[in-house]
């Protein structure tokens, strides 16, 4: 059944994977970004093949149409997590792309566990009851696990960008914390 199943699927990535790629590079327009949303694309079509086999390009493009809005929402977040945590930064830099710039670098300089909870609770808006399910830890361990990454990432930004604010800094409880 396997062997089947891959002979189906191999066959099905040769007949469609060059109109998928062209269909998401027309809609994203980079040519790396399309290939790894592609790779996405083909990955949901093997995983949902168990269930449910599809020769159907139109699904195939459904699924990608999902994979591109997810990737911008994705980006979307993104940027959204800098300017918040750029919220705890002077408005000495000039423009959007260097506080970006200092958010992105000063969450680089951030020990893993600090900027993964960051990001669980700026970018994918998680609320501390979400965070402790997604991290198998107590709410409690969560919250305190967040103010400690703040207080981290205020401690790692450029000492002239330090205006002392960053608890405060995109703080959002979404009425569950």
């Amino acid at each position: 059944m396997l062997l089947q199943r891959e002979a189906e699927f191999i066959s099905l990535h040769a007949a469609q994977h060059e109109r998928v790629l062209h269909y998401v590079l027309r809609r994203v327009g980079d040519v790396e970004v399309a290939r790894e949303l592609t790779a996405d694309v083909f990955r949901i079509a093997w995983q949902r093949s168990e269930d449910e086999p599809t020769t159907d390009i139109a699904w195939l493009f459904g699924v990608a149409r999902n994979v591109i809005g997810n990737e911008y929402r994705g980006i979307r977040r993104r940027r959204e997590l800098m300017l918040k945590l750029a919220d705890g930064v002077r408005a000495a830099a000039p423009s959007d792309g260097e506080v970006e710039a200092t958010v992105a670098e000063t969450l680089g300089k951030l020990r893993p566990r600090d900027r993964e909870i960051l990001m669980l609770h700026f970018w994918d808006r998680l609320s501390t009851a979400e965070i402790s399910a997604t991290l198998g830890c107590t709410e409690n361990s969560v919250s305190v696990r967040v103010h400690r990454a703040k207080r981290a990432f205020a401690a790692a930004m450029p000492p002239e960008l330090r205006t002392g604010h960053m608890d405060k800094a995109g703080d959002h409880s979404h009425g569950q914390d």
